[in-house]
């Protein structure tokens, strides 16, 4: 299955809304059917389940809000959008779930289980806790449906974790954990008829609580690595890469950088070397051309900056040994572009580093393993390796 976005994926967020929404009424609606049943039979599960459901009704509005937010059009003060908005509420929604739903359950399983007390009839917490789960299943069988149009042939675990678009698996790991704290709510409330032990409805309370915090710590590290900024899908960069490489004017790609700034909004950075002799206007339409290329085949990039370099890049590693005092080493400098290409009589090096610009004068240049004249000049870049002075040495 093609897991690339396309045109035909445009409507993807309005469905992301949809199974939002129909979340949010189901849990409005069974939260407080749960309060109404633990006031009545002083169940403490009852309280935790009204409790989770609660909590799961406002995450739903916050990602609701981080939707909108997120759609909101670049301006002056945020020129690269609005998009990691919604990686930001989502995380929101993970401490959530964690300090109110998770915290209160916990403390009130606690509490239930130092000072138990007999629960009234419970068949009105049977009625509530069925109709719970069907309406969660409803709500889960929605966000699944969706969850598995955009996974692919991945497995789930490897659809989260590749994952651009938080709100759907959230709403996932919800409607997955509020299923889960039903059924652990029935057997708290059922072994505690049936045994006539009241600290099972605390227990069951508490391994609520676990559920929740268990889920909330599992968002909270998915929606980490997206609120700090993940790269695009390996697939859609080696495309880009063979879309770049395939160019005819371009001799060699030096480098690509992705980053989601949301999940249907990628910013591109890509450093290619050009044939000699090509004139500006010819660059400027391979230029024009692989802009057009790339965003065809891919909508997501909305943002793409094409660096030309004409110096040789080079990525070796000078070592050196210097008086760096006892028990230190020098350090390894990686040297990112050569400032000359010609490098005549002499040719030096300049490394930003620490804030201080170093000037590094050359004693020999290598090419494919033979020493020649630094003097040696070339039309095209080499790929350099230099040994350095040791006075210049940096440790």
């Amino acid at each position: 299955m093609n897991t690339f976005p396309t045109n035909g994926d445009s409507d993807h967020g309005q469905r992301v809304e949809k199974v939002i929404y129909a979340a949010l009424a189901g849990n409005a609606l069974i939260s407080v059917t749960k309060f109404v049943a633990a006031a009545i039979t002083g169940s403490s599960a009852m309280l935790s389940e009204g409790i989770h459901s609660l909590v799961d009704t406002g995450n739903q509005g916050l990602l609701l809000y981080g939707l909108k937010r997120a759609n909101q059009p670049a301006d002056e003060k945020h020129p690269f959008g609005y998009g990691s908005e919604l990686y930001f509420w989502a995380f929101v929604v993970a401490i959530l779930i964690f300090a109110i739903g998770s915290g209160i359950s916990i403390y009130e399983g606690i509490d239930k289980v130092l000072h138990p007390h007999p629960m009234s009839d419970p068949t009105i917490n049977y009625i509530v806790l069925g109709l719970a789960l069907v309406f969660e299943g409803i709500a889960w069988s929605v966000a699944l449906r969706e969850f598995q149009t955009t996974k692919g042939k991945k497995s789930y675990i490897e659809a989260v974790r590749d994952s651009k678009d938080p709100s759907v698996f959230t709403v996932l790991f919800e409607d997955t954990a509020a299923m889960l704290g039903l059924v652990v709510a029935f057997v708290g409330i059922a072994g505690s008829q049936y045994f006539g032990i009241a600290e099972l409805d605390g227990v069951a309370s508490i391994a609520i609580g676990i559920i929740l915090g268990l889920t909330a710590v599992l968002l909270a590290y998915e929606t980490k690595g997206l609120l700090i900024g993940e790269a695009a899908a390996p697939e859609i960069v080696k495309t880009i890469r063979n879309i770049v490489e395939a160019t005819p004017v371009i001799d060699r790609l030096n480098e690509i950088r992705t980053l989601h700034f949301g999940p249907n909004d990628v910013l591109l950075a890509v450093s290619v070397d050009f044939e000699d002799n090509l004139t500006a206007g010819k660059v400027e339409d391979a230029i024009h051309d692989l802009e057009v290329a790339i965003k065809q085949r891919f909508p997501v990039v909305k943002r793409l900056f094409i660096e030309v370099q004409n110096a040789a890049t080079i990525r070796r590693k000078l070592r050196g040994r210097a008086n760096c005092g006892p028990g230190r080493q020098p350090e390894m400098i990686a040297w990112e572009h050569l400032r000359s290409a010609e490098m005549p009589g002499g040719g030096a090096l300049k490394l930003m580093r620490r804030g201080k610009e170093y000037s590094i004068k050359l004693d020999r240049i290598e090419l494919m393993n033979s020493r020649f004249p630094v003097r040696k000049k070339r039309s095209r870049p080499w790929r350099w390796s230099a040994s350095v002075p040791s006075k210049h040495r940096i440790c």
